[in-house]
């Protein structure tokens, strides 16, 4: 029997919506979870992968009782869709952003509550940067820190807030501003009522530290390697109801734990000794190409923070 052979000849707006509507299938991990993406029936979907096939001449993927698979070819096909999918989406930001009056999109993530921290500014830097850059679309995200690095590293996002935790050769920093977190139990721990006098740092070591599985500086490293560590939780938020059931005891920003602290909820412990500075910063990566819409953002940060001048930490 003849093997078939694919034969694509010019690639047109037909195709690469079939191709987009293909990479959300496969992204999504079927035809029904991609409804709601895609906003389409499921019929309408079906109907865009059978023509992408017979457009290609290669059967994709395989859908029935046993579920959503991709063929050997399938794959091969996603791939390189997304190569190139991702390759028209940056040829667009590019040209789109070469000109004084810059439109296309701006990826911009924010690590674990820095989008509401009022430290941050977040809502004047947007404010002039949409004054500046008005036909620009703003898409903001909340992504775990690592994440973000790797999505700038590769060009899926433009510009991140995170904590300082490393220095990256392909990233550049802006400083913000200087955190610093404090050692907090919740009230049904036992170490809520004791004197400050007898909270000795072997008492304390004995209590079970949730942390967020990453040492943002060597001073950090070194207070968490000599402590009892037994939980890991990345956000804040369920960081801080481990420690409210009275198991475990966390490090954390003294504004985010600050909320908490004046319901009496969290308590500081050794606050004279138990902390370490972590610093916010922005960064992005170092880039040749010209991206108008970047820049602005960056002029924006610039202005909000103008006024200050402490140090970064690291």
């Amino acid at each position: 029997m003849a093997t078939k052979q694919a034969a694509l000849g010019q690639i047109s707006d037909y195709e690469i919506k079939h191709l987009r509507v293909f990479k959300a299938v496969v992204d999504c991990g079927g035809f029904s979870a991609a409804e709601t993406t895609l906003n389409i029936s499921r019929p309408t979907i079906s109907i865009h992968i059978a023509n992408l096939e017979s457009r290609l001449n290669l059967n994709l993927c395989k859908r029935g009782r046993s579920g959503f698979a991709l063929t050997d070819e399938g794959t091969i096909v996603y791939e390189q869709a997304c190569m190139l999918l991702e390759s028209l989406e940056g040829f667009r930001n590019i040209i789109n952003n070469i000109s004084s009056n810059p439109t296309g999109q701006l990826k911009v993530a924010f690590s674990d509550g820095l989008s509401l921290d009022p430290r941050c500014r977040v809502a004047q830097i947007i404010k002039l940067f949409c004054n500046q850059a008005p036909d620009v679309e703003l898409s903001t995200y909340v992504e775990h820190m690592s994440d973000i690095e790797r999505k700038i590293l590769n060009d899926e996002l433009d510009i991140g807030f995170i904590p300082y935790h490393r220095k990256h050769a392909c990233l550049s920093y802006s400083h913000l501003f200087t955190d610093s977190h404090h050692l907090y139990c919740g009230k049904e721990s036992p170490l809520y009522d004791l004197p400050e006098e007898t909270l000795t740092d072997e008492l304390i070591n004995r209590y079970r530290l949730v942390h967020a599985g990453l040492y943002p500086s060597e001073e950090a490293h070194q207070k968490l390697s000599r402590m009892n560590l037994k939980g890991t939780s990345y956000y804040y938020e369920t960081r801080i109801a481990m420690v409210l059931s009275g198991q475990y005891i966390c490090f954390l920003p003294k504004e985010v734990a600050k909320p908490y602290v004046d319901h009496g909820e969290l308590k500081a412990l050794a606050v004279d000794r138990q902390f370490y500075p972590v610093g916010v910063a922005v960064i992005g990566k170092k880039a040749i190409s010209h991206n108008r819409a970047k820049e602005l953002f960056y002029e924006a940060i610039e202005h909000v923070f103008s006024d200050v001048t402490d140090a970064a930490p690291y």
